[in-house]
Order: structure tokens, then C-alpha cells, then sequence
């Protein structure tokens, strides 16, 4: 009985070029065997499985790309990428995304989890390939602009809304300012600078109120928009965070 082997082998010895280019239509998806798309250069091929390359296939690596996700409320996110593609999955891109980018297996691996949540939370969260995007999520300094919308209940103190602003000072710490807005009798709108793990409760705290939930809608210019819940799309061309 002969042994299976890598589809990219198998592939570069049918078609006469290198393993390397073999691997690079595999991961562009312009490969199917017994007619089944398959994206995975590792997978291991039978000799009397039929390997077809298809029509206007090119041998080129395929780009990094961000990826912009609505985070149901109570779902947590792991920050480690191979456990992140629980959440990223094909079913999971949205069907009305404008980007003309077509999904392959490969924009799903190796993505980094950036700005984080707690499990709590709901609303935009970012995934990214692109070495310019992680640096700018990443760096301190950039100080990006992230807008809520807090779900709270109590009674605020009088003009504390104008006293987030401020910088106000709660359980013997400075507060990062925070502009904020009433949307409805429940809901504040939040826009705050790299908010750290607990300071969106403890500025709600801090003139009064309890946070009962929130939904991040927005980092920086990029707003999460019309997203559905759970559901993905690609950073467009042209968008800029």
C-alpha cells in the first residue's frame, strides 16, 4: 500500500514547480482534490486522489489582514491564536461585508488579539496579521480614542458627568478623563483614552453609578457601525484606526 504524502508536495511534483509555490496555491485556495477545495499545504493525499489546480491560479503569498469582530456580551475572547480561532470562523464572516476580499484559512491563522475586553463586555474588538496595526494598538503612546456605551443604574451626583471630565480621583487613584454623554435615562455614552482593565466601572462609580453592562462602538475613527453580533468582517483598504 503506498503511504499518503503532503498535498504540497504531491502537488509541486504534478505540476513541476517548487514546494514552496505548491504551498502558496494551496494557501490562496486555487487547489481542490477529488474536487473539494482544500487550503491546508500539510494535508496528507492519497496516490488515487485527484489533485486539480484551478482556472487563473497564482502562486502568491497571500497578504495580512485585520479583522474586526462584534463580541456578544459574556463571551470570552482567549488571548492565545490558536485558541481565538474558536471565534474565527468561515460561518462566522458576515455576509454584507464590503471588503472585496475573498475569506481564506490562511486570514484566520496566526491572528493577535488586540485592546482586549473582560468576558462581560460586548461590542468591537480587533484581530490583526498587519505588523503597522499591532504596533499601533499596541503602543502606549498612540492613546487611541474608545467609545462606549455604559448600561448603568443609581443616581449620579450632581454635575458628574462635567467631573469625569476632570480627571476625578476614586478609591485613591486618578482616573483617566473621560468624555461623557447621557444617550437615554440608562445609558452613558463613554470616550475615554486606552481605558485599563476596571477603570469604565470605577469611573461610573465614582459619581454614583453602578455599571449593570457595556459595548465598545468605536477605536479611534473606526466605528463598529452596522457588525452583527458574533459575526466578522475585514478592515477595509481605505479605513484607518
Amino acid at each position: 500500500m503506498t503511504e499518503p504524502v503532503r498535498l504540497s508536495k504531491r502537488l509541486a511534483e504534478q505540476l513541476g514547480c517548487s514546494r514552496r509555490e505548491a504551498e502558496l496555491y494551496i494557501e490562496g485556495g486555487w487547489v481542490t482534490v477529488d474536487d473539494q477545495l482544500v487550503q491546508a499545504p500539510f494535508l496528507k493525499v492519497l496516490p488515487a486522489q485527484r489533485l486539480d489546480l484551478l482556472p487563473g491560479a497564482k502562486a502568491t503569498e497571500v497578504p495580512p489582514v485585520t479583522l474586526l469582530m462584534h463580541k456578544p456580551a459574556g463571551q470570552a475572547v482567549p488571548q492565545d491564536a490558536a485558541a481565538a480561532l474558536q471565534l474565527l470562523t468561515a460561518a462566522g464572516h458576515w455576509a454584507d461585508d464590503p471588503s472585496p476580499i475573498q475569506p481564506l484559512q490562511r486570514h484566520l491563522l496566526r491572528q493577535n488579539l488586540l485592546l482586549p475586553m473582560a468576558d462581560e463586555a460586548s461590542g468591537l474588538v480587533v484581530f490583526s496579521q498587519q505588523r503597522e496595526v499591532i504596533r499601533l494598538l499596541t503602543d502606549a503612546r498612540s492613546k487611541l480614542e474608545q467609545e462606549f456605551i455604559v448600561e448603568v443604574s443609581g443616581e449620579p451626583e450632581a454635575n458628574g458627568l462635567a467631573l469625569l471630565g476632570q480627571g476625578i480621583g476614586h478609591r485613591g487613584k486618578i482616573l483617566p478623563k473621560a468624555k461623557a454623554s447621557w444617550q437615554n435615562e440608562t445609558h452613558l455614552r463613554l470616550a475615554i483614552k486606552q481605558p485599563q482593565p476596571g477603570e469604565l466601572r470605577m469611573l461610573c462609580e465614582a459619581i454614583g453609578l453602578r455599571v449593570l453592562g457595556y459595548k465598545r462602538i468605536r477605536i479611534g475613527r473606526l466605528s463598529m457601525a452596522k457588525l452583527p453580533v458574533g459575526q466578522w468582517r475585514f478592515l477595509g483598504e481605505h479605513e484607518r484606526f
